[in-house]
């Protein structure tokens, strides 16, 4: 599990295919302390396993799965930056909200309108997952932890604080760009649960 407070933004160093999967080496610093082969890192907000470590970068090998679901794909090339957490340690706190890392659709850019310091990012989710955004919900966006701050059909807004916009890589986002969303898994349950109670 984690929380979606993004521990550092990593870069693409190589990405290349290899049979049915693609291999991506992922530079990285803080995210490494502790891992070891076979841990789970988000990337993007995607639960990838570390398949081999070294001092300063971790192999990650994405499935055909992996990448029908996200925002991989061609655009996971050397110098992408891409944001890191690690999972959340049960004596750890908790911060964000419930991730699991499990990408529930691709989203799209519609605008990044910034202030002085901060900005305001618009972005259009696919149909299905509309039903779980409410106002001042969560949702999070390439691996962040976001509160919706407005809705309108067919697109939800967060707001960015400075801090943010310095530590991921919201900051580069441009209209059109994909972006890995996972709904809150709360509504998700909630959703579960009436359903069934209707049948």
């Amino acid at each position: 599990m984690f929380t979606g407070i993004v521990e550092e933004t990593g870069v693409v160093r190589a990405s290349a295919p290899r049979g049915d999967v693609v291999v991506v080496t992922i530079q990285a610093r803080l995210v490494l302390q502790g891992l070891a082969a076979g841990d789970s890192v988000a990337v993007n907000g995607c639960c990838l396993t570390a398949v081999s470590v070294s001092s300063d970068a971790f192999v990650c090998e994405l499935t055909p799965e992996t990448l029908a679901r996200t925002s991989f794909g061609p655009d996971l090339a050397a110098g992408r930056r891409v944001n890191l957490e690690r999972p959340l340690a049960a004596n750890g706190r908790f911060d964000g909200h419930i991730v699991q890392g499990h990408v529930d659709g691709v989203g799209r850019v519609v605008d990044l309108r910034r202030g002085d310091l901060s900005a305001d990012l618009e972005i259009a989710p696919p149909a299905a997952l509309e039903r779980y955004l409410v106002e001042k919900g969560s949702i999070t966006v390439d691996g962040v932890s976001l509160t919706v701050a407005g809705l309108r059909p067919g697109a939800f807004s967060v707001a960015l604080i400075p801090f943010t916009l310095e530590r991921t890589t919201l900051d580069a986002l441009r209209p059109g760009d994909p972006v890995n969303l996972e709904a809150d898994v709360i509504a998700k349950y909630v959703e579960r649960l009436l359903t069934r109670g209707n049948a």
